[in-house]
């Protein structure tokens, strides 16, 4: 038995940071009807799936009725009559009839609309949740959380010059305790950071206080999770987003106050991880230097080098990483890929060659809580997923606490 599209459209609606994105309803012949909507990425590196946008005045360029359409018209006729729980197969058609090197001729955002709705339908027809869909019997561990509690760099109000700075929970017996412990730090670091510098702006529910340093940042997150009593079970990680830091005309970093060259930056790293407990550090350098990966990454061995930009949740490019030993951690980002069986397959390599996965959400969200289920799904270490202060980071947080309840 098999269950085939009917239809699929899209339509334009908006993210969490009020821009359009795309969502996909999709239809099958026996009447199942599963939705699904696209994040969006503020910080993006050349090498992941190319959204579309309209141009023109609409939304100052970046209206999203093309790839609607997309969906509408050209992605229906090619998917209907396809078997929904075939979504390898769909995910090649969606590739094929796209026919650009990184999706930018359909858009990568109406891609994955497409083939995430199919996942969804696929689970739904066969009575599973997502995760255990995707992931079989192995997805049976909840991630980590990494929560972006203070923001910085390029596009924050804060002036810090990396661009998230993580509380890491690690070591509390249960997810759902774990999110309870960050609801109760996140409202201490708050009040911290009130009291400290008064009025404190927000960045996609972080907080962008007018700090001074990245030690600064770090000592007040542990005065939180100290005062809450929490200090033994967090640790800190950093995106710095070295794309946006990056003077290719010069081959440095521009720091708050001075310069650095990959090596001096190195150093920094090294000094941070002696004083305090970061164990995690996202993009340190830009993303085509595989060198200052590899030589961070033996430095320091008991650091999770990760690569966002790096990889791009690229099986290519993982498999280069692989290979010159540069990052010992995948960030997977599903929009990155623009299909759900190309990042299953980055997930899928990287475990196969002890690479650790850190799931991720992007600066864009909506209220889908699928990548929830794909971070159990790849039994990803950690999932990076905001402050638990806005409805769409919350949707992910309690789409978790709900897989825990169901794996018990």
């Amino acid at each position: 038995m098999s269950t085939l599209i009917k239809s699929i459209t899209g339509r334009e609606i908006l993210n969490s940071r009020g821009k359009p994105t795309v969502e996909a309803e999709l239809i099958t012949s026996n009447g199942l009807v599963v939705t699904a909507s696209v994040p969006s990425g503020t910080s993006t590196g050349k090498y992941e799936a190319r959204e579309l946008f309209d141009g023109g005045k609409r939304y100052a360029g970046f209206g999203t009725r093309k790839a609607a359409e997309n969906i509408s018209s050209e992605i229906n006729q090619a998917l209907c009559g396809l078997d929904v729980t075939d979504q390898r197969s769909i995910d090649k058609q969606l590739i094929e009839i796209d026919g650009s090197d990184q999706k930018q001729r359909l858009g990568g955002n109406a891609i994955l609309a497409a083939s995430m709705a199919c996942a969804k339908a696929g689970a739904l027809y066969l009575g599973l949740p997502v995760y255990r869909y995707l992931g079989g019997f192995q997805a049976t561990k909840l991630p980590d959380i990494a929560s972006t509690v203070i923001s910085g760099g390029a596009f924050s109000p804060s002036g810090l010059e990396f661009e998230d700075y993580l509380l890491i929970i690690e070591g509390l017996p249960s997810f759902s305790e774990s999110v309870e412990a960050l609801c109760h730090m996140r409202k201490i670091l708050e009040r911290i950071c009130i009291d400290r510098y008064g009025a404190v702006a927000e960045d996609g529910g972080a907080l962008a206080p007018s700090m001074s340093s990245t030690e600064e940042a770090f000592e007040t997150i542990l005065l939180a999770a100290k005062d809450a009593g929490y200090e033994q079970h967090v640790k800190l990680g950093l995106d710095v987003a070295a794309n946006e830091l990056y003077l290719a005309d010069q081959g440095i970093y521009r720091m708050k106050n001075h310069l650095m060259d990959a090596s001096t930056l190195t150093q920094y790293y090294q000094k941070l991880v002696k004083d305090f407990p970061l164990i995690y550090i996202e993009d340190p350098f830009t993303e085509d230097h595989w060198d200052d990966f590899a030589k961070l990454t033996e430095l320091l061995p008991e650091v999770q080098i990760v690569g966002d930009d790096l990889f791009a949740t690229n099986s290519v490019r993982l498999a280069k990483g692989i290979s010159l030993h540069a990052a010992n951690t995948l960030l997977l980002k599903v929009n990155q890929a623009g299909t759900i069986t190309e990042a299953m397959d980055a997930a899928c390599l990287a475990i196969d060659h002890r690479i650790a996965i850190t799931a991720s959400l992007r600066s864009g969200e909506t209220n889908d809580d699928f990548q929830a289920d794909l971070a159990v799904a790849v039994r990803a270490r950690q999932m990076k997923l905001g402050s638990p202060v806005r409805g769409e980071r919350n949707a992910k947080y309690n789409r978790l606490m709900w897989i825990e309840n169901d794996l018990l």
